[in-house]
């Protein structure tokens, strides 16, 4: 999709940025089911397989923790839940859910990632990122958008139908997206005369933070049970390793990120790092925004 010209402008309610001209729907559709996955497209937000296979260990950390946080949210074990990934790529978060003994299901435009899903034994369909009534005889326990409000051209309409169509009376919507225009983020662009890299149209159109977020989420009925961030990566910056202009450099800073987290995690310090991610969260810093929303029980 050729590049245009566009804008960024505050939503006036929310708050969050979103890049103006929205592109049409038509225009996104065939992006996604084109160039997404495309090898011209590798690492971006952990999208392609490779990178989130040799990342395993490190993300499925990640997925343990959003259990845990279900389970305790619906007072439950997260055995039986049934769960929709909406935009479920790869479909790598749903074979950990499965395995966890849930009922998985999935919808994502990209021909070859369905296809690779359905070959692992997946209920996923083709459907476009923002067909919210891809199951519709179905209603879920839990909704996940795993990087992909971002990309929405129209995340509240989105949001609205998987409160009212999607999640059961008291399900729970679990989305992460980029904390982007942080503090970390902008100190850098002035340290190293960088433009603001992360805004990237066609791909992301919105752009949110911790407050935002929670903002956005509680402005159309959810109750937010609580926000959390992810290792502030942009923080590598600031110590002087510009991995924006030098990839080999941001190669080895997610190295040392993951070595962090997995290093806490043997030691059995999770519960120290998911604080701090909830601290961080407080101070609009983190890599990205990880919040958990209730729909009402009645």
């Amino acid at each position: 999709m050729p590049a245009k010209p566009y804008r960024i402008e505050e939503h006036p309610d929310y708050g969050f940025l979103q890049v103006k001209p929205t592109p049409t729907r038509e225009e996104c559709a065939e992006y996604y089911a084109k160039e997404f996955y495309s090898s011209a497209y590798p690492g971006f937000q952990n999208s392609a397989l490779d990178v989130q296979l040799a990342d395993q260990e490190y993300l499925d950390g990640h997925r343990e923790d959003i259990c845990q946080s279900l389970s305790a949210l619906l007072g439950r074990p997260a055995a039986g839940l049934e769960v929709l990934d909406i935009g479920c790529g790869w479909a790598q978060a749903l074979l950990y859910f499965k395995k966890q003994g849930m009922a998985c299901y999935g919808f994502d435009p990209a021909p070859e990632a369905v296809a690779y899903s359905r070959q692992q034994g997946l209920e996923v369909v083709q459907a476009d990122i923002d067909q919210m009534d891809a199951f519709p005889e179905r209603r879920f326990d839990v909704a996940t958008l795993f990087n992909v409000l971002e990309h929405l051209t129209d995340p509240i309409k989105s949001l609205e139908a998987v409160r009212d169509k999607v999640l059961k009376p008291g399900g729970v919507l679990v989305i992460e997206v980029p904390n982007d225009f942080n503090p970390f983020q902008l100190a850098a662009t002035e340290l190293h005369d960088l433009k603001q890299w992360w805004v990237a149209p066609p791909a992301h159109l919105n752009y949110f933070s911790p407050a935002t977020l929670r903002r956005l989420l509680a402005g159309l009925g959810f109750t937010v049970a609580h926000v959390e961030s992810t290792f502030p990566l942009d923080m590598f910056l600031l110590f002087g390793d510009n991995y924006v202009q030098d990839r080999s450099l941001g190669k080895a800073c997610h190295q040392r990120r993951v070595a962090f987290e997995l290093n806490l995690r043997k030691l059995g310090k999770t519960a120290v790092l998911r604080d701090l991610y909830r601290s961080l969260a407080t101070m609009q810093l983190g890599r990205t925004v990880v919040a958990f929303a209730q729909t009402r029980h009645t």
